[in-house]
């Protein structure tokens, strides 16, 4: 595949992955027939390995220059990354059943947030500070196509399910909002947060800056570019 043409299918393949598991019931079916666990793990696989093809493909894709790239703008993701690591690693499985990640049957303590008074949506802005940090670098096209799609996604999507948590908390909805915040590094500060699984919190803070070092160390491998200055 030449020119736009890998791009626009690994556009279209990662777009549909998402779509595609809701229409007939066909998400629900798989759940019954591997359980919840089997299902979002074998379709996080899939998303990822999605994912880095999509990022794959835009490389390969014709550069058309927006912007060009200065040197001080790669420290802009190596600054956020780590952060944006230790979200998805710290929010999943969020005792928060109104985020993208929670566990829907949770019920959420208002005087006890935990980690959901640093953010509610860990997953959400992680993508956008992930998506966000890497536009800054990459005024191409292909790639601005890319970071700047998935930074709107993002963001479009923290108030849609806010909004349906207002719908289905009712009156409690003024609670759970005065509780929780889309990202204080305030609270991250006064270490409330490890009030609940604090233990548990902080090795996943742990794990997530070992993948961050990870990721920084095969980025040039997998990506084909390196994240440092030069």
């Amino acid at each position: 595949m030449t020119d736009w043409t890998e791009y626009g299918f690994a556009l279209g393949v990662f777009v549909a992955s998402h779509f595609l598991p809701r229409v007939g019931g066909l998400r629900e079916r798989l759940i019954r027939a591997f359980g919840r666990r089997v299902y979002f793990s074998a379709y996080g696989l899939l998303s990822l390995a999605l994912l880095v093809w999509v990022i794959v493909a835009a490389g390969r894709a014709p550069y058309v220059e927006l912007w060009p790239q200065m040197l001080w703008s790669r420290w802009v993701p190596n600054v956020l990354m780590p952060l944006s690591v230790v979200l998805v690693t710290c929010g999943s499985g969020l005792s928060n059943p109104f985020t993208l990640g929670g566990k829907r049957k949770a019920i959420f303590d208002t005087a006890n947030p935990g980690f959901a008074s640093i953010t509610r949506h860990p997953l959400f802005v992680a993508l956008a500070l992930w998506a966000g940090a890497h536009l800054v670098p990459n005024g191409d096209l292909a790639h601005v196509i890319l970071f700047g799609s998935f930074t709107v996604m993002a963001l479009a999507a923290i108030p849609a399910f806010d909004a349906r948590a207002r719908r289905e908390l009712g009156p409690q909805a003024a609670s759970f909002f005065a509780a929780t915040s889309i990202l204080s590094l305030m609270s991250l500060a006064d270490r409330s947060w490890l009030a609940v699984n604090g233990r548990a919190l902080v090795m996943r803070a742990a794990l997530g800056l070992i993948l961050w070092v990870a990721a920084l160390h095969l980025h040039s491998l997998v990506i084909g570019v390196s994240p440092f200055p030069l």
